[in-house]
């Protein structure tokens, strides 16, 4: 079992939680994953590790309330325990040979985005940080962004906070303006970071972005999480999930992505079917 010791909402829909976890904490890196579930009934869900604090020995999650699982675990508050919390998975981000990055974030990908550019920043990057959010009501982390980077920019599509429009209008005006990146970070939503990628694509600059497919057992056994990646069968629990934005087929991943959009649905709606189907003690 593992304690929740804090718990904070971020806006509406997103929750920051630190979960009480020494031995994950203690290993922990920038692109790594756990894998939670709240109860014995629950299905396994990954979620990419926020932040960490070794001598409190607590990894942070920040997740958004879409799923059945996601608001179940909503539902829990400080003192309450989840009863799986595994990791961290999947291989660290590597930054080798950078003086200035890019990196950008859209929406709850953010989450993500931030422990990315606080690793950069502590080991001396230059980071420029893009944020992008459908409007100002659903902005997440602005400080702790801003915090770890060298020249902050903030964007909504309705232009109720920063500046109007989306992240590649902002990398596209500080490409124009003479910016030289010796890569690009995107996390974000599949077209988010797919259309990062072909605006980097024209400017040669080599591009990471982390891929989150639907994902069961976190150990590349299920094959549920694969990406294809320069024509070859990549899986992103074990080979990423950080993967080289300008070779993955994200009109594949999209298509995979929406394969179980509507049993998502349902199973938000009304709870897992296979509960409903046990028998009755005595049957």
């Amino acid at each position: 079992m593992f304690q929740i010791v804090k718990k904070k909402d971020l806006n509406a829909e997103v929750v920051w939680m630190d979960i009480l976890a020494p031995a994950i904490a203690k290993k922990a890196k920038a692109g790594q994953f756990i894998i939670f579930r709240v109860d014995e009934t629950g299905e396994r869900v990954p979620l990419t590790i926020a932040d960490y604090d070794r001598e409190k020995g607590t990894v942070t999650i920040i997740f958004q309330k879409v799923g059945a699982s996601t608001q179940k675990l909503a539902q829990k508050n400080e003192g309450d325990f989840i009863l799986d919390f595994v990791g961290p998975l999947g291989t660290p981000s590597h930054f080798e040979n950078v003086k200035k990055v890019a990196v950008i974030g859209g929406g709850v990908g953010c989450a993500i985005a931030y422990p990315q550019a606080k690793a950069l920043h502590n080991a001396g990057v230059c980071v420029h940080m893009i944020a992008g959010f459908r409007n100002k009501e659903i902005v997440i982390l602005k400080d702790e962004m801003e915090a770890v980077s060298n020249r902050f920019f903030l964007a909504t599509d309705d232009g109720s906070t920063g500046q109007k429009g989306f992240v590649t209008d902002v990398l596209r005006s500080l490409l124009k303006q003479g910016e030289q990146y010796d890569l690009v970070v995107a996390i974000g939503p599949i077209p988010m970071m797919k259309f990062v990628s072909q605006l980097t694509k024209e400017y040669e600059i080599p591009t990471i972005v982390s891929m989150n497919p639907i994902m069961v057992d976190g150990t590349g056994m299920c094959g549920g999480c694969r990406v294809t990646v320069d024509g070859k069968v990549r899986f992103a629990c074990v080979d990423g999930p950080d993967f080289d934005g300008h070779k993955v087929d994200f009109d594949e991943l999209i298509r995979r992505n929406n394969f179980y959009r509507e049993q998502e649905t349902r199973a938000r709606e009304t709870g897992c079917r296979l509960l409903s189907m046990q028998p009755e003690k005595g049957e």
